[in-house]
């Protein structure tokens, strides 16, 4: 089975498994929800799901043992799916929402840019999905992202303008580009020049992490 279908089957396995005792049930994680003191969930396409690297190289993984290292006891559940546009993030973010995250890491818009989607449609989606989870009282961590330039400066322009837009409108944290240090470095991806070795992921979250700290003292303050 491909990697982005048991990642989509096995998140869909937690989602059903809370029903069992009624809607109001906790969903089933490694350990009861109770024993972590929130749940990170990082929704994305293949840049999430880590395509082309084993499941514990993607981001998350790295992101949950260094937590845990730290002391920090949040729960990080992988959401990507490869090959997922803004719009597809946004069409399953109701079914993402039951496992009642306190963070959200959303890194999503890289494969709409691929394909040229407008870019005002970008920001909608991208909006729509921030405004959902905020409304749910979610801490959310914005990943940037950018364009290639053969797309033309005035795409790439726009795109480059949509991420620290939301983040200014929607007031939340924006990490300014997720593959910082990383993209377009022959060493530290793939042979596709596109997805991270197992090294770049790891260089991604020590990138990235500042800004996961932050979003776990904004949670821990509004918990209080």
């Amino acid at each position: 089975m491909h990697k982005s279908k048991c990642n989509f089957f096995f998140i869909l396995i937690l989602i059903i498994s809370s029903y069992g005792c009624g809607e109001e049930s906790t969903p089933v994680l490694e350990k009861n929800q109770a024993d972590y003191e929130g749940i990170i969930l990082a929704i994305g396409d293949s840049l999430t799901e880590g395509l082309g690297v084993e499941e514990k190289f993607a981001y998350p993984a790295v992101l949950q043992r260094k937590l845990f290292e730290n002391g920090y006891m949040y729960k990080v559940v992988n959401a990507g799916v490869s090959g997922e546009t803004s719009s597809g993030a946004l069409s399953r973010l109701k079914w993402a929402l039951t496992l009642q995250p306190a963070i959200a890491i959303l890194v999503t818009g890289a494969n709409d840019g691929l394909r040229g989607i407008d870019p005002e449609l970008i920001k909608t989606n991208i909006s729509s999905i921030v405004q959902v989870l905020k409304e749910k009282d979610i801490v959310v961590v914005l990943g940037g992202m950018q364009m290639v330039q053969n797309l033309g400066q005035d795409y790439t322009t726009a795109f480059s303008k949509i991420y620290p837009q939301i983040a200014q409108d929607q007031d939340v944290i924006l990490i300014p580009f997720f593959l910082a240090a990383v993209g377009g470095k022959a060493d530290l991806n793939q042979s596709d020049g596109i997805h991270p070795t197992a090294e770049g992921y790891r260089i991604i979250v020590e990138n990235i992490y500042p800004y996961i700290m932050e979003a776990i003292r904004m949670h821990r303050s509004n918990s209080k």
